[in-house]
């Protein structure tokens, strides 16, 4: 059986960020039958304040043995089914650090409750029905969402907003079957089939299926973020180009050809897109041997990177340095970066952009002074647009577990209507259905295997 699964009674775990001198405060979180036995053990209470769900009591967090105060803290009680895991759950809110929870984690550990595995308080909360599988899922996307847009489409998972279509379009499913095998039990008694109207009502759960599989390339750059190399020759404003744009001094900025060394990173969001920006070392053949390693990370960063900002600079043109650079980026989305435009005339600008050809994404900055830095963010946004973000509802984004799931239900509808057309007895009919809707209720969790949750639950941090 699944480890998970297989752990049964009161699990215990920090639930917060555990920060050496950082933090001013630090939880741990207690959920089981013995989590408010364990709370009356080790916390004491002064005056006359009530044990009593959904309060938060004043006190310290004593050693029951010798009553040693370990420290002075604050319990929240939230009991059963009124809590996250449906079970009794108990928070000790202590002072932030690393000493004083882990020495009440060790006392809850010593007391009754054991270490809980990751993400189980989530899993609990899912196989006692306070969670579906896509809202489990949302929360682990919001703690590790890197934008805003990325938190809210996570939000709007975990208010159910994809388990809600997802389980219309089950149902439709399952009404479509209860009708089909009618016929096949009551035939004599019922009319005949409309055929016509089942192939329409298939082909309506297919086309909402689309729509949703429509989000997954957004939903991976909203989790993952897009990787983006600044490359091109030495001396062409690359660090500067990070700089302005980061608005930040991350790269050391000089007019000595060869100053960038080793990739430097910045983290940025553009359009509610988290985005990581690798300024790379000038590649040109060079003699220094530190030099020749930091070029030859720049090729692999620009051949790893989802987008490559080729920068060349304006007032020396496209040189023959900037044609062999861009045969071996070429491979990537890029978009070509004229900067130093401030050192040329607009009519020089404009004779440059008609000279080069390639690539056809093209913009013109300045650096040194600030400029062109939104016309790069519009540019980037369109190159997303066109080769990976196409979903409209964008309160919505699966991940790849779901859409593998939607994909298998809609080859499974596929099918159905191909044998329909084929004219095979109803039983047949049936056959791939029960596959679409059994593909469907594993994205909500309604049919769900053991080693599916183990694959979900293993990626959560221990305290969620």
């Amino acid at each position: 059986m699944s480890e998970l699964l297989a752990h049964t009674g009161t699990i215990a775990a920090i639930a917060t960020a555990v920060v050496p001198q950082q933090g001013s405060v630090g939880i741990v979180r207690v959920s089981g039958d013995q989590a408010m036995a364990i709370a009356q053990t080790l916390f004491y209470a002064p005056g006359r304040q009530v044990w009593s769900s959904h309060r938060i009591l004043y006190g310290y967090i004593r050693q029951p043995q010798t009553k040693q105060i370990i420290d002075e803290s604050l319990l929240l009680i939230m009991q059963a089914p009124r809590s996250f895991t449906r079970e009794d759950v108990v928070e000790f809110h202590c002072h932030g650090g690393i000493m004083a929870v882990q020495q009440v984690l060790q006392l809850c550990l010593e007391n009754g409750a054991r270490l809980a595995q990751p993400g189980e308080f989530t899993l609990r909360a899912f196989l006692n029905g306070r969670l579906d599988l896509t809202q489990a899922e949302s929360i682990a996307d919001l703690v590790g969402a890197k934008s805003p847009q990325a938190a809210q489409t996570a939000l709007a998972g975990l208010q159910g907003k994809l388990a809600h279509p997802i389980r219309k379009l089950r149902a439709n499913c399952l009404d479509i079957l209860a009708e089909i095998e009618a016929r096949i039990d009551f035939e004599e008694d019922l009319p005949p089939l409309d055929q016509q109207r089942i192939i329409a009502d298939i082909d309506q759960v297919t086309a909402e299926i689309s729509k949703l599989l429509a989000t997954k390339d957004k939903g991976e750059l909203l989790r993952t973020g897009l990787k983006v190399a600044i490359v091109g020759r030495p001396n062409v404003g690359k660090s500067s180009l990070l700089n302005a744009w980061s608005q930040s001094d991350r790269a050391i900025v000089t007019d000595l050809p060869g100053t960038t060394r080793d990739v430097v990173e910045s983290q940025l969001v553009v359009g509610g897109i988290p985005v990581q920006v690798l300024d790379t070392a000038g590649i040109r053949e060079t003699a220094d041997q530190v030099e020749k390693i930091g070029v030859e990370r720049s090729r692999r960063t620009a051949s790893d990177a989802d987008l490559v900002l080729f920068t060349i600079d304006a007032a020396a043109g496209w040189t023959p340095a900037d044609q062999e650079i861009y045969e071996q980026v070429k491979h990537r989305p890029v978009i070509l970066v004229i900067n130093k435009i401030d050192l040329i005339s607009l009519a020089e600008q404009e004779n440059l952009k008609s000279q080069i050809e390639n690539p056809k994404s093209k913009i013109v900055t300045s650096a040194a002074i600030n400029q062109g830095i939104d016309s790069l963010e519009t540019a980037i946004l369109e190159i997303i647009q066109q080769g990976k973000v196409q979903a409209a509802n964008m309160d919505l984004a699966i991940n790849q577990r779901q859409a593998a799931a939607l994909t298998k239900a809609k080859i499974d509808l596929q099918q159905v209507q191909a044998t329909i057309t084929d004219k095979l007895p109803l039983d047949f009919w049936t056959i791939d259905l029960r596959g679409a809707i059994q593909a469907l209720g594993q994205i909500t969790g309604e049919e769900v295997t053991e080693s599916v949750l183990d694959r979900i639950f293993s990626r959560f941090c221990i305290g969620k």
